[in-house]
């Protein structure tokens, strides 16, 4: 299988059952900042971390994977595919069952927290607002177009638990967390 096709040098793409948009689209852009907090997670997953949360960042790239091919594809195609991967409450359920396990061995929060601090932290703290991107993408798309609702809370609490990660992680990596002082 060849890797280009030569169909989008024109500036379009083809979304799930062939319709061809504009690589602007902003269903185009959901997925794409979806692919780029992707790679992102990528990145963190195979930096010196724990092995449970590489299994948990894992899995999330997996079910990012599955959100992405879900925003790839017009509403009025998801529902004639009967085998499709679905983001549902129980995914949103994960991520709150992983963020109160990590928070359980944290300090309270007091302030705001500066990004930063150690590389590791730095690169969770960019996937935290790659995230943010993401959800504010899938919002304007849900505007426009049929969206699961679900979508959007997945991205919301997801980039809650990338923030409590980066905190464990500086917990984790001994670093001083910086607050932000007024």
């Amino acid at each position: 299988m060849k890797i280009y096709t030569k169909t989008g040098d024109k500036g379009t793409t083809s979304l799930f059952g062939g319709k061809r948009v504009s690589k602007h689209h902003i269903r185009v852009e959901a997925y794409g900042t979806i692919d780029e907090l992707n790679a992102y997670i990528g990145l963190l997953r195979d930096q010196s971390i724990s092995i449970d949360s590489k299994k948990s960042l894992l899995r999330i790239q997996n079910e990012l994977f599955v959100l992405g091919s879900l925003l790839a594809t017009p509403p009025e195609k998801v529902n004639k595919q009967k085998d499709t991967n679905k983001i549902e409450k129980q995914h949103v359920s994960y991520l709150e069952k992983e963020i109160d396990k990590m928070n359980e061995n944290l300090a309270a929060m007091t302030h705001f927290i500066l990004p930063g601090g150690h590389t590791i932290v730095s690169y969770c703290h960019i996937a935290r607002n790659i995230c943010r991107r993401a959800e504010r993408r899938v919002v304007h798309l849900a505007e426009e177009s049929q969206v699961d609702a679900v979508l959007i809370g997945y991205l919301n609490r997801l980039s809650d638990y990338l923030f409590v990660l980066a905190r464990k992680l500086s917990k984790d990596l001994q670093v001083k967390e910086t607050l932000w002082i007024t």
